[in-house]
């Protein structure tokens, strides 16, 4: 029981020190050439948008939005991935201490 208290303290300290690291961390994801540019932190929150004036038309409003969507979607794509590459071996881990749902 005592090992099972140490391990489980383990990963827990393992499980902060990757969320820090995603909280720190950036990704961007891009859409229409690299003409809108998104970057995110590794938990997900947007830092940034950056749109080159040549995706500006007045008149076409929509295709600026689609690529706000698109680049958003690429963003939180490549987050969602890094989440998966830090938090991964953490909560594999996790099975072994016979907790449901891990």
């Amino acid at each position: 029981m005592q090992q099972m208290l140490k391990q489980a303290q383990k990963m827990q300290q393992q499980i902060a020190k990757a969320q820090a690291e995603l909280a720190e961390a950036e990704v961007t994801g891009t859409a229409g050439g690299g003409l809108v540019t998104v970057t995110v932190s590794g938990s997900g929150d947007v830092k940034s948008i950056k749109i080159d004036p040549k995706a500006v038309d007045p008149d076409d409003v929509e295709t600026l939005e689609d690529l706000v969507i698109a680049a958003l979607h690429n963003a939180t794509e490549a987050a969602r991935e890094l989440t998966e590459q830090k938090m991964g071996p953490v909560a594999g881990g996790m099975g072994s201490l016979g907790l449901p749902g891990f």
